[in-house]
């Protein structure tokens, strides 16, 4: 079976970021948030200060896995303007600058109003490797949209909680072909001080299961203190409300000196 050349490249992204030999930083932030204009911005200065991924969440106007700091950010996005359409219009050319893995974050609704085979095409088209999808049901993507999903060449990520069944752990492993989203703990995103020995138990507890696919924990995550925490059973962490208060307080010019906060 032969894919489209661009299928290779979409999938090397994020399977050639996960071997590297090092604990991975992904950002997550909010297109269109503090700005309209400052999405391919914060992207391209997020690339320059050593960040490993990017997740672009996309802007909703229900967004029930987020805490109040993201949920802000996603109204004043939307408030800005933001939409689908200019997302990808602002982010057409995005693989002229940058080169590391590019994940959209968003939530069901705006893809099926979009269409999801046409908003899958786009993302071929302007270089987005992944997806993440918190109100997609797994087994809705495998039977409906996961043959769309891999004709256009993007990898889709599932969220696990410490509450998910082992079974549907090894089921999410087993459908998945880049890493799980292991969200640490059953709450809504947000930064807090530290995890305690119920989380780290839940992290050293995933990573006993030897899964296929690497895990990148998300929610929590704040400083270097909770970065090292996360990293020390998983493949990297994914922060989100902490660098989007950033944002607003030090705007889109000092991005540096907050992924280096988070990695010194």
């Amino acid at each position: 079976m032969r894919f489209p050349p661009s299928r290779k490249v979409n999938m090397n992204r994020i399977n050639s970021k996960l071997q590297e030999d090092k604990k991975l930083l992904s950002i997550y932030f909010s297109a269109g948030y503090p700005n309209l204009e400052d999405t391919t911005t914060i992207i391209q200065n997020l690339e320059n200060s050593g960040v490993d991924m990017i997740e672009i969440g996309l802007p909703f106007s229900d967004p029930l896995a987020d805490g109040p700091t993201i949920q802000e950010s996603s109204t004043q996005a939307l408030k800005n303007g933001m939409t689908t359409q200019l997302l990808f219009d602002q982010l057409k050319d995005i693989r002229k600058t940058v080169s590391i893995p590019l994940i959209i974050m968003g939530y069901f609704n705006p893809m099926l109003q979009y269409g999801v085979e046409a908003f899958c095409k786009t993302c071929q088209e302007i270089g987005i490797d992944g997806l993440i999808i918190p109100d997609l049901p797994v087994d809705v993507y495998n039977e409906q949209y996961k043959a769309t999903f891999e004709k256009y060449g993007l990898i889709n990520v599932f969220l696990i909680t410490p509450q998910t069944s082992v079974e549907r752990i090894q089921f999410i492993d087993s459908i998945s072909n880049g890493f799980i989203y292991m969200v640490s703990s059953a709450s809504v995103t947000g930064s807090k001080t530290g995890f305690g020995e119920e989380q780290t138990n839940y992290f050293k507890r995933i990573a006993d299961m030897k899964l296929k696919n690497p895990q990148i924990v998300g929610f929590g995550i704040s400083n270097n203190e909770t970065f090292t925490q996360a990293t020390q059973y998983a493949k990297g962490a994914i922060i989100g409300s902490a660098f989007i208060k950033h944002l607003a307080t030090d705007g889109v010019n000092t991005i540096n000196n907050f992924t280096n906060s988070i990695k010194n």
